[in-house]
């Protein structure tokens, strides 16, 4: 009999291990922020205001993780409602013609600090490039619902010549490289 339960036990174990979890983005408590040099002095920072994702984790850990990510172009936000229209326009995003900027992470390693590193396309203008974005785990907790929450961040940079983002190629301007800075609250479903 002991040996039938530990058997039962063992395998169930097993399973949870292996079972998939599905995560989505809470946007209340989330964030899409960039941050770009202007004029070679100073810096222009903002955010998208609408995006959504989901992370799917086997077992308790990032190991094997895939996570998606879609953000509305046209919703960027840099508190200034001219530069914001300027760059929804085809000098920089063509919002009206390519309305959403996706990241497909379905790579996931460790990095040497025990975060992770996800690897995978990150699409703008339908421009596709494979991208490695290093992550941080927040941690995880129980909301007063009982719901599950999870924390991540990222922080990478990208050249958005790379990108069809083409409005001052020289960078004097408006800089090539863009910081971009993601905080993520997931919640387990």
């Amino acid at each position: 009999m002991k040996k039938l339960f530990l058997s039962f036990v063992l395998t169930f174990l097993s399973v949870m291990g292996f079972a998939q979890n599905n995560w989505e983005i809470d946007p209340m408590h989330s964030s899409v922020n960039f941050s770009i040099k202007h004029m070679g002095i100073s810096f222009v920072q903002g955010r998208f205001d609408k995006f959504n994702g989901k992370l799917t984790t086997k077992g308790a850990s990032l190991d094997n993780a895939a996570l998606t990510v879609t953000i509305a172009a046209e919703s960027i936000n840099t508190g200034v409602d001219m530069r914001d229209k300027h760059l929804r326009s085809d000098d920089f995003f063509g919002a009206g013609q390519y309305p959403d900027i996706t990241f497909d992470g379905a790579s996931v390693s460790k990095d040497k600090n025990g975060g992770y590193l996800f690897t995978g396309k990150l699409v703008i203008k339908e421009v596709s490039k494979e991208v490695s974005v290093p992550v941080t785990v927040g941690g995880t907790t129980k909301n007063k619902d009982g719901k599950e929450l999870m924390g991540l961040q990222a922080k990478f940079t990208i050249d958005r010549l790379d990108y069809n983002i083409k409005y001052d190629p020289t960078g004097k301007g408006v800089a090539k490289d863009v910081d971009i800075t993601v905080y993520l609250e997931l919640v387990k479903k």
